[in-house]
């Protein structure tokens, strides 16, 4: 033993790198992990660019390389119900935040990207929904083997960063595809909206400022009939009682006197 006493008197000092090298293994090992999930989302939105790109005309061997799929992953051991569980809540908690953009007017308005499918991003975002969709069980009990399972997680994975893709983008780029006419028309319709949902209005103002707002976004961006159904509501409100009205309705286009 005394000479190992000796040892490990004479080279403490080792003990710094040696502490050293276990914390830099499981920095490593974060950094690693970081940068598979950062490969996974790029890797996603080259395939969406790509497939958006050879939409036109796809050689045989673009289709093929746009259309390997990623590498299965491993299913831990809860019960097949136990994971569509949590798989079903992951794909609804997506088709919300999908939905928040797709049935308020204000938010597309602001970013019309996300109802866009000329949008590279946004395409890929539909499709990996119609995949996820088509690959769910009707409920958690249905029986499903594990490669259907696997199946369905990677798909609900792919819708999820599809989505945070899409969104990602369309706010980056708000309304920087449209021409600057657009852009006014668009911001002339966010100021209708407005006036279009605000108790305050008259029926009549309200209604005059909808019709408006659907005059602006004419040809600039697709509303869904959900969207324009909830809208409508929205316009047909009654008056809140004791809440002021103004005088009319304001035109965008006229400058303050």
């Amino acid at each position: 033993m005394e000479p190992l006493f000796t040892f490990l008197a004479s080279y403490w000092w080792l003990a710094f790198p040696a502490f050293g090298l276990l914390a830099a293994a499981g920095n490593g090992w974060e950094r690693r992990a970081r940068r598979r999930h950062r490969q996974k989302l790029e890797i996603l939105k080259a395939q969406g660019e790509l497939k958006a790109a050879q939409s036109t005309t796809p050689g045989p061997a673009q289709v093929a390389a746009a259309s390997t799929p990623p590498a299965p992953e491993t299913v831990d051991d809860e019960s097949p119900a136990a994971q569509l569980e949590k798989l079903f809540a992951a794909h609804d908690d997506v088709t919300h935040r999908w939905l928040e953009y797709e049935l308020d007017v204000a938010k597309l308005i602001a970013f019309p990207a996300m109802s866009d499918g000329r949008q590279p991003l946004t395409a890929a975002f539909l499709r990996a929904k119609r995949v996820a969709d088509n690959l769910r069980p009707a409920e958690a009990s249905t029986k499903v083997g594990r490669e259907r399972l696997v199946e369905y997680r990677e798909a609900v994975t792919d819708y999820e960063v599809a989505f945070d893709l899409a969104e990602r983008d369309a706010r980056r780029i708000k309304d920087s595809t449209f021409s600057s006419v657009e852009r006014k028309r668009l911001d002339t319709a966010q100021q209708l909206l407005s006036v279009a949902v605000d108790q305050a209005a008259t029926p009549a103002e309200r209604q005059i400022a909808y019709k408006r707002v659907r005059e602006e976004l004419d040809g600039l961006i697709s509303l869904s009939d959900e969207a324009v159904d909830r809208l409508e509501k929205k316009v047909a409100l009654e008056i809140t009682p004791g809440t002021p009205r103004p005088p009319h309705v304001p035109d965008p286009d006229t400058p303050a006197s």
